[in-house]
């Protein structure tokens, strides 16, 4: 998932038959994984009490943001050539294009808001607005089984991360996961 390394690859001829789609799938997939860890830290605070977890969680976002980004760029640059009149006939075709398309401009008011000055300029506001990460999550899954549509392994195990990650926000899991510290460290006192 480095992009100098896929750089390299493609400088050496190794990303196989179809470079600009090898990379196009690439950084989509990285900008998941971006989503999908940025959405792991609170629960991983929860779990352990440490909040460190949540120093990283801004910078995974906008990492998610940044792959997201590229992912686009790439399609524009190596699947349509910069023919953007294209985009007219590509969208009514591949519905995935404008659901990939609604995440990109959805996580554009996020990465806007993400310092702390616009969290206290908007302050409740802010949280409400950044719970709208859970339906780009959705739409992302989406967008990516349409990509897929054969190979569904890899999908079905972001699918589950992500499930997984949407669960640990019911009150009753999280509540469990806020008394999870002090049951690990008298787990721990006693000695595995």
């Amino acid at each position: 998932m480095v992009p100098l390394y896929w750089l390299w690859l493609a400088l050496t001829a190794s990303l196989g038959p179809d470079p600009g789609k090898e990379l196009v799938d690439r950084l989509g997939q990285g900008a998941l994984v971006m989503l999908l860890l940025c959405l792991s830290m609170t629960p991983l605070r929860r779990l352990t009490g440490w909040s460190g977890w949540m120093a990283c969680r801004r910078q995974l976002g906008l990492w998610s943001a940044c792959y997201g980004t590229l992912h686009a760029t790439a399609y524009l640059a190596f699947l349509l050539g910069w023919e953007f009149a294209r985009l007219a006939t590509e969208i009514p075709e591949r519905p995935y294009i404008f659901v990939g398309l609604a995440v990109l401009l959805g996580m554009v008011p996020l990465v806007a808001t993400s310092t702390q000055a616009a969290r206290r300029r908007l302050g409740s506001r802010w949280v409400r607005l950044h719970r709208g990460v859970y339906l780009l999550l959705a739409l992302a899954l989406l967008h990516m089984l349409w990509v897929v549509r054969s190979d569904l392994g890899l999908w079905a195990l972001y699918a589950a991360v992500g499930a997984g990650l949407l669960l640990m926000r019911l009150p009753p899991v999280a509540s469990t996961l806020q008394r999870a510290p002090g049951l690990m460290t008298r787990f721990l006192k006693k000695g595995c």
